[in-house]
């Protein structure tokens, strides 16, 4: 039973009576650890011939793609990588054509990703993606094409013709000894459904012929255009037996407890800095290089559950992904290792939730400065197309200098390895109570607003010392208790506070994912400048001033007693 994908590859092309071949054709199998985050990618493309750089365009297109889609990180879902490659080479050949369509560079373009078990397609134009499966042999794409007439039509997209790149992008499921078969139009136009799923279950001494064999027909059948075929077998899956995955994430023993005085693969154990059920953090220096560092290590509580030690692996994972001051450096020795866990800076000063409780009356600019700080290094994350999921003050750390750090991944959701299947069953619900999005806690899937709400939380304590809910975001939150919990204005604690910066921080927190700022821009420039949507708003009396309000609630209060008695004795 194997453990990777694995295919068969058959390609060919023919200018056919044309005088040069403006089709182009590539594909690409990387080994290691690329075949599983990144995968197959097999493109195809055809150039308008009415154009001068047809043939250019096409070649381009492919090549471009198959480079440049492998340079993006790892991190990236095959549809973010995909979808910013095929726009950066759109604007390339626009820029190529400078407005003149009959000098440019225009093209059909159609690729197709196979990861994991899942095939991933993008298409612009009039190629087709095909797929025989057992019996049933359907075409996966739709033209892009508009007809005029009985014998006139045109492409109504293209690579190369608009700055607005229109891309169709669609998954679908892989099985083993699905054929998938991609052709341009001097193909398709001239051998119907049922002739080209014929061909494809002809036996052939191997896919090229088989793909040689399709264009041949197509060019006997009278095409009058450049003939292009990529044949693509599907000969293995990634195995999703859940010992074998077990097997793999137990290859390495969890580490003993470690002490002072101790050494492991290289590391002298100076003292253990923090202990919890879920992991131990030590203090440790690298005896070759003299650097103090953190080492961390998994808990031995979960030293038979599989998710818990996959989370742990993809910490470090993610660490090495991420070059950033505001966010903990991995630290990687290329020593072998005998147990499970990883090594990062040690990072000098305080955590987010030590600063809180040292400055109970915080200066605004300087809270503002540190939120601008934490937002930077959120976004790098974010970047990288993933969430961090738990944001919260335990996990910033306030340098001297009034700099940041963002440590701990271990909730972290990543975009490109959550189209990787796995038997292990995968917890959503991490996160800290109080600040993770309510979103997550109802069961629904999160984005970019979700780390938001945590950031937002986090200005709100670091401003006032309480949280914006209490204590009421929980575990067993559900929508009947969603709708009755309302937001504490900031001024109640803090009344220095602005309205406008507290319409802010409302905003930020609100719990419905819609209602919130769309990006972390627009909450900076809230929190820094009076947004005039904010400046009306009246806390209430209870907020501004509770003495008064009190005082004025038991002045009532003795007016009604009084009255009740006088209509009592009369």
């Amino acid at each position: 039973m194997t453990t990777e994908l694995k295919v068969a590859l058959g390609q060919a092309s023919d200018k056919g009576i044309k005088a040069r071949n403006e089709d182009f054709h590539g594909a690409l199998i990387p080994q290691g650890e690329a075949l599983e985050t990144k995968g197959v990618a097999c493109a195809i493309a055809d150039g308008m011939g009415s154009c001068e750089f047809a043939a250019e365009a096409s070649e381009e297109c492919v090549k471009a793609f198959l480079n440049d889609y492998y340079s993006t990180p790892d991190t990236w879902s095959v549809k973010q990588s995909g979808g910013k490659v095929l726009t950066a080479i759109n604007n390339w050949l626009l820029s190529q054509g400078q407005s003149d369509t009959a000098r440019g560079m225009v093209t059909t373009f159609d690729a197709l990703v196979l990861k994991s078990t899942t095939a991933h397609l993008f298409h612009v134009g009039d190629a087709r993606v095909h797929r025989l499966r057992g019996e049933d042999f359907e075409c996966l794409t739709r033209d892009h094409r508009v007809r005029v007439s009985r014998d006139q039509s045109y492409l109504s997209r293209a690579m190369g013709i608009d700055s607005i790149l229109d891309i169709d992008y669609r998954t679908v499921s892989l099985r083993e000894d699905d054929l998938y078969l991609m052709t341009t139009d001097g193909v398709h136009d001239y051998l119907p459904a049922e002739r080209l799923k014929a061909l494809l279950r002809q036996p052939a001494a191997s896919l090229d012929d088989l793909a040689a064999a399709i264009i041949a027909e197509a060019l006997e059948r009278g095409s009058h255009d450049n003939v292009t075929a990529q044949v693509v077998r599907i000969d293995a899956l990634p195995s999703q037996d859940a010992n074998e995955v077990i097997s793999r994430l137990t290859r390495l023993p969890f580490p003993p407890h470690l002490g002072p005085g101790m050494t492991m693969d290289g590391y002298a154990i100076l003292e253990e800095i923090h202990a919890s059920t879920t992991s131990q953090l030590y203090r440790v220096r690298d005896i070759e290089s003299g650097e103090e560092l953190v080492m961390k290590t998994p808990s031995v509580n979960f030293e038979d559950d599989p998710a818990y030690i996959e989370r742990f692996t993809m910490e470090e994972w993610v660490g090495k992904r991420i070059n950033s001051p505001l966010v903990v450096r991995i630290h990687d020795s290329g020593r072998p290792r005998s147990f499970l866990y990883y090594v990062m800076e040690r990072v000098e000063g305080i955590t987010l939730r030590q600063w809180i409780e040292q400055n109970p009356d915080p200066d605004i600019d300087e809270v503002v400065e540190l939120v601008e700080k934490i937002i930077a290094g959120v976004r790098v994350f974010h970047r990288l197309e993933m969430l961090h999921r738990d944001l919260k003050p335990e996990n910033v750390i306030v340098t001297p200098s009034q700099g940041i750090k963002i440590i701990d991944f271990g909730s972290v959701k990543i975009g490109g390895l959550q189209e990787v299947s796995t038997p292990i069953e995968r917890i959503d619900l991490l996160g800290t109570k109080n600040y993770t999005a309510p979103e997550y806690l109802l069961g629904s899937s999160g984005d970019t607003r979700s780390d938001l709400f945590s950031v937002g939380v986090m200005a709100y304590e670091m401003l006032t010392g309480h949280l914006p809910y209490g204590d009421k975001l929980t575990r067993e939150l559900n929508w009947k208790t969603l709708s009755k919990i309302r937001y504490e204005s900031a001024i109640r604690y803090n009344p220095m506070l602005p309205l406008w910066m507290d319409g802010a921080l409302e905003k930020a927190v609100r719990l419905d994912i819609k209602q919130r700022y769309g990006h972390f821009s627009e909450f900076l420039f809230d929190l820094k400048n009076p947004n005039p949507m904010f400046m009306n708003r009246s806390a209430p009396l209870i907020e501004r001033d509770p003495s008064l309000a009190w005082k004025l609630l038991a002045g009532v209060s003795l007016l009604g007693n009084l009255v009740l008695i006088y209509l009592l004795a009369s």
